[in-house]
């Protein structure tokens, strides 16, 4: 079983709701928590809320505003991390965006966008920390979604970006388990965090608040749990939920009934324009 007192844990797009749940989680566990996030206020919301109601025992959090779309930014805030704690021992790649709109209608821009936050803000982070994570024989988490197994009707670049990120770190587990680094994908369906709420529309404007259609929405204290109890068990993947783990086994033994599902339950949501 990995432990995590004393380690050193960073965790990004910390400032949202499993975010936040994530840095609460990991430091009941003893873990020198570091939280990164592009909204500076939020941070220091987060940072005053811990010190309000952390025990004395546990140390202060340590934040950092970091935009994780540039490369620049996470190797420094990586440098700034291993200056205070030595190094990093689990890296939690949380951050990301989400659209809710039709290919056809769908600005090309809006789709780089996701993909900039989702993949490339945990490739940067990741390849900011692989070697203080090698060194210390440390932990990736990458916080993926029922849409990076299966597709997912008016939401084509966060799909792909899902997509991405298990094409990627799977193939990074191969490169890295010899080092005893391990890597968790953690594929959760619909949490209460905002994720949606705060998606991008065709042209990039918010998107039109849409009536949940498909399943229960989890709480981020739930998830975050559930991931704390697979990373200490060393296991690759997190299915949490009913409906994440009917949609893996759907998507894969019956994958025409699984769409045939997925757009009866969402299309009311996607074409109300």
């Amino acid at each position: 079983m990995r432990a995590f007192d004393s380690r050193c844990v960073v965790i990004t797009g910390a400032a949202g709701g499993l975010g936040g749940a994530l840095v609460r989680a990991f430091r009941q566990m003893g873990a020198h928590v570091v939280a990164l996030d592009r909204d500076e206020q939020a941070l220091q919301a987060l940072q005053r809320e811990e010190s309000r109601h952390s025990e004395s025992t546990i140390q202060p959090l340590m934040s950092i505003v970091c935009d994780v779309t540039s490369f620049a930014a996470c190797a420094g805030a990586m440098a700034r991390v291993t200056a205070r704690h030595g190094g990093i021992d689990v890296l939690i790649n949380n951050a990301g965006i989400s659209h809710r709109s039709v290919f056809s209608s769908t600005q090309v821009e809006v789709l780089r966008r996701v993909m900039e936050v989702n993949f490339f803000g945990a490739v940067h982070c990741t390849r900011a920390a692989i070697d203080s994570l090698r060194t210390r024989r440390g932990l990736i988490i990458a916080i993926s979604s029922v849409a990076g197994f299966s597709p997912l009707i008016g939401r084509t670049g966060y799909a792909a970006s899902k997509h991405a990120l298990h094409g990627f770190f799977d193939s990074l587990r191969t490169e890295v388990e010899g080092d005893g680094v391990g890597v968790l994908m953690v594929c959760p369906s619909f949490i209460d965090t905002g994720i949606d709420r705060a998606a991008l529309g065709p042209q990039g404007e918010p998107a039109r608040q849409a009536r949940q259609t498909t399943g229960v929405q989890a709480q981020p204290e739930n998830v975050a749990a559930a991931i704390v109890v697979a990373a200490r068990a060393e296991r690759r993947l997190l299915l949490f939920g009913a409906t994440a783990k009917a949609a893996w086994w759907l998507s894969k033994l019956w994958p025409a009934r699984y769409a045939a599902i997925m757009k009866h339950r969402l299309k009311a949501e996607i074409f109300t324009d």
